[in-house]
């Protein structure tokens, strides 16, 4: 590159070493600044460093000067994210089910570059993604990105959906692939899902982003707008335990005291909750998807939790509580 093409970068390398040498602990002086760019083939004299530090704040980069002796001390204090933020960043990048190890990696990576190389020390210390259980799609964002392109043109989209075999191996749920009606995303038990109006059955479904393969936008409509007029996102995901559909209904829970905040957690705050025949317990009324993994929390409170009504759902509980206790005694 030549020398007068790596002057007129100077104010770019002058950015890029107060953001990845400085911070609020650590600082450079003029002779060091100079010496840094030196490092690039860029020459600089103090008189103009001067005004690239003023230009650097103007552009919204927060260079600050302090006086230590008979010199001045320079770095930048706020940044785009601080530290604490960032860690809030990475331990979600690094939980998250849906995001490959590889991503996880490239994504804290790039987060790092946003502070300085002192701070993303911090953040290194924290990235521990190997041996997660993550999901193995590597196109995942590329289909979260073709679902938002059909939710902002109002298409539908095809795909196929997957599942896993005995053989551990992903297999399609059925041939013929499947058109929706997409109206949202939403992160629920560390997976990414897709919520969409199947027109065929006339109802709202939800399906695994990850076990998605082969999205297409098709030349048709989206449909089910009125279905999703007054959709409740938060109370869909509260109902749907693990996001495993049944036919909704109305339960009666009731439990001890000990356990509200265990009910609370789930159906949020807006239940009603009153005191119960039984001395020391508690009752609400709640909307659930009948499923077996809603009877599976049930069942994994406890003696502390049950369901009072309707007898239909107590019947069915105390059924599948039957049928596990043959499978063990056959």
């Amino acid at each position: 590159m030549p020398k007068g093409t790596k002057q007129k970068l100077k104010l770019y390398y002058l950015a890029r070493i107060m953001v990845e040498k400085t911070d609020d602990e650590h600082f450079l002086t003029m002779p060091q600044i100079i010496s840094q760019l030196e490092a690039y083939g860029v020459s600089a004299d103090r008189k103009s460093l001067y005004d690239d530090l003023e230009t650097l704040r103007v552009l919204g980069i927060d260079v600050i000067g302090e006086k230590a002796g008979k010199s001045y001390n320079y770095h930048v204090g706020q940044k785009k994210f601080d530290v604490a933020e960032l860690k809030l960043l990475v331990d979600s990048i690094q939980s998250s089910k849906f995001i490959t190890e590889k991503k996880s990696n490239d994504l804290i990576r790039k987060l790092t570059s946003l502070v300085s190389e002192y701070e993303a020390s911090q953040l290194n210390r924290q990235v521990v993604v190997k041996g997660r259980v993550k999901t193995m799609n590597e196109s995942i964002y590329y289909i979260v990105d073709d679902i938002h392109n059909a939710i902002s043109k109002n298409h539908m989209i095809s795909f196929e959906y997957l599942r896993w075999n005995a053989k551990k191996e992903m297999e399609p749920k059925r041939e013929a692939p499947y058109e929706v009606s997409p109206w949202a995303l939403t992160w629920d038990d560390e997976n990414y899902y897709l919520i969409a109006f199947d027109s065929d059955d006339g109802v709202i479904k939800h399906y695994r982003v990850d076990k998605m393969r082969n999205i297409s936008v098709i030349d048709k409509m989206r449909e089910g707008r009125d279905h999703f007029a007054n959709f409740d996102m938060a109370a869909y995901s509260r109902m749907n335990f693990q996001m495993f559909s049944g036919e909704e209904v109305r339960v009666r829970l009731g439990f001890t005291e000990e356990m509200a905040g265990v009910i609370i957690d789930r159906f949020g705050k807006d239940i009603t909750i009153m005191p119960s025949k039984k001395d020391g317990w508690y009752e609400t009324s709640v909307e659930v998807a009948l499923s077996d993994q809603f009877l599976g929390w049930i069942f994994s409170l406890g003696t502390d939790v049950r369901i009072i009504s309707p007898e239909s759902v107590v019947s069915r509980f105390c059924e599948k509580l039957d049928d596990m206790k043959k499978s063990y005694t056959n």
